[in-house]
C-alpha cells in the first residue's frame, strides 16, 4: 500500500504493509533518529511528531499517517541544538539515546505551553524515559529551556 506523508516538511511517498508501524517505516527510509527502544510505548525512544504532537511510533500504524505531516529531530534541528546547549551546561547530556524523542517532545511542550509549573513539566514528559539520567538535571535545563524566547 503506498502513503503519502509530509516528513520534515518534505512530501513522500511510502510504500508499507497493514500493520506495520510508523517506527518501521521511517527506519526503513533512513530515518534513523527515530530510535527503537521497548516497542510498547513506555520508553519515548521513538517519539515523532504527528501534526505537530507527540506520539510514539511504535505503536503508530504508519496507514494511519497518510496525508498527514510527520517531523523527526532532523526536521527541527536548529531548536534541537539550542535544546542540546542547554542540557550541556546542566550535565544533562549522558548516552544521547534519548535525546532526539526528548527533543521533540520539548519542542511540542514550548509551543503548547507557556511558562509551564514544575507539575506541568513533569505531566508533558511521562512518557520520555531516561536509562541514564536522575532527571534532576535534566529537569533544570528544561525548565531554562522553557522560559527562553530564542
Amino acid at each position: 500500500m503506498r502513503i503519502n506523508v509530509k516528513v520534515n516538511n518534505e512530501n513522500k511517498v511510502f510504500d508499507v504493509e497493514i500493520g506495520e508501524y510508523l517506527l518501521d517505516t521511517l527506519r526503513k527510509n533512513h530515518y534513523i533518529s527515530v530510535r527503537k527502544g521497548c516497542d510498547n510505548t513506555s520508553c519515548g525512544v521513538c517519539t515523532v511528531l504527528f501534526d505537530g504532537k507527540p506520539v510514539p511510533s511504535c505503536s503508530l500504524l504508519a496507514v494511519r499517517t497518510d496525508g498527514h505531516e510527520i517531523t523527526t529531530v532532523e526536521g527541527i534541528q536548529k531548536e534541537a541544538d539550542i535544546i542540546s546547549d542547554y542540557f550541556g551546561e546542566e550535565g544533562a547530556d549522558q548516552c544521547g539515546f534519548c535525546n532526539p524523542s526528548m527533543a521533540l517532545t520539548l519542542y511540542a511542550m514550548k509551543k503548547e505551553l507557556i511558562h509551564p509549573t514544575d507539575e506541568e513539566i513533569k505531566k508533558y514528559l511521562v512518557g520520555n524515559l531516561c536509562r541514564c539520567t536522575g532527571y534532576i538535571s535534566q529537569h533544570e535545563a528544561i525548565k531554562k529551556y522553557m522560559g527562553d524566547s530564542k
